[in-house]
């Protein structure tokens, strides 16, 4: 299995960070049972393919506990999957499902997001191991096939992660730029931090699928609603942008919105930011910080983070 690319990561640190809205927005029964405000993750869970076979870091791996106060813990393991096909991920994930029973022994959940395999959007699949034609071993998991959910339908609900997924759900041809614009100008009056909404929009923009054309304009629209110059393509959104007095996209209140995303994940994952961590991250520009957020999702622990960013 390669290392995951930097979109990959990307995506699982949205959802690291919004594991809450994931839950409740695709597995309202599931996300039920558990108290969402005490999520502990594990970091990095290895599987080494015996005897010295190559090793597959896990997705996401969250521990949770019961919200009835029981003290039994359970694991939802969350595999991110964006080839275009179920078989690479199903010949996988019974050997992660089995590695994390023998050493967690805890009751595992598992979960696939397909960014590119639709399905029936929301549903369980079964993955058997026959000897010749008699089924010997069956394990069911849980998905979401992203294409095969309604863009417009999420895009309008409350829920903020489901806003910025849309833009990877199913779409009427031609309304793609349109979804994705809107669906940019709701993460922007979203009642979230500067962090979270620099966050789930960079989700928006990295995945949104459009040809190159298509790209461009949404790029260009995005840009005229958040700075104010007006291109004719998307004159009178950025107008009633104006009279809103949105001023989100100046390159000054770009680096303060990614700061802010990156000391909040920092925080979130290892404790308080050391003084001299939050310095360095003031002194960089856009890129550097959007690269410096990759680097918090994947760090094992602060001191991996301070190697990386070379503190």
């Amino acid at each position: 299995m390669s290392e995951p690319t930097d979109h990959d990561q990307l995506f699982k640190t949205v959802i690291r960070e919004f594991f809450p809205d994931f839950l409740t927005l695709f597995f309202p029964a599931q996300a039920a049972r558990f108290d969402l405000s005490a999520v502990t993750w594990l970091t990095q869970e290895v599987f080494a393919a015996p005897p010295d076979g190559p090793k597959h870091v896990l997705d996401l791996v969250a521990q949770l506990r019961r919200a009835t106060g029981d003290p039994v813990l359970a694991l939802i393991h969350v595999e991110v999957e964006s080839a275009d096909s179920v078989t690479d991920i199903e010949g996988r994930l019974p050997d992660y499902y089995f590695h994390l029973r023998r050493t967690q022994r805890k009751p595992v959940l598992p979960v696939v997001l397909f960014l590119k395999v639709g399905l029936d959007g929301i549903g369980v699949r079964t993955i058997t191991d026959d000897w010749e034609d008699e089924p010997v071993l069956t394990l069911r998991y849980r998905y979401i096939g992203l294409p095969g959910l309604s863009g417009a339908e999420y895009l309008r609900g409350n829920n903020w992660l489901g806003v910025a997924l849309s833009a990877l759900m199913r779409v009427p041809r031609g309304q793609r730029v349109a979804l994705g614009v809107e669906a940019m100008d709701r993460i922007a009056d979203a009642p979230l931090t500067d962090g979270k909404k620099s966050l789930l929009g960079d989700c928006v923009e990295t995945y949104i699928d459009l040809p190159g054309d298509d790209l461009e304009r949404f790029r260009g629209m995005i840009e005229a609603n958040a700075t104010g110059r007006v291109p004719a393509v998307n004159k009178t959104r950025v107008q009633l942008a104006e009279e809103r007095g949105v001023e989100k996209g100046i390159e000054k209140g770009e680096r303060r919105a990614r700061r802010a995303m990156v000391l909040e994940l920092l925080e979130a994952r290892f404790g308080p930011v050391p003084t001299e961590i939050v310095e360095r991250i003031e002194t960089l520009d856009i890129d550097a910080l959007r690269a410096t957020l990759l680097k918090v999702g994947t760090a094992e622990s602060l001191a991996a983070f301070r190697t990386a960013v070379g503190l």
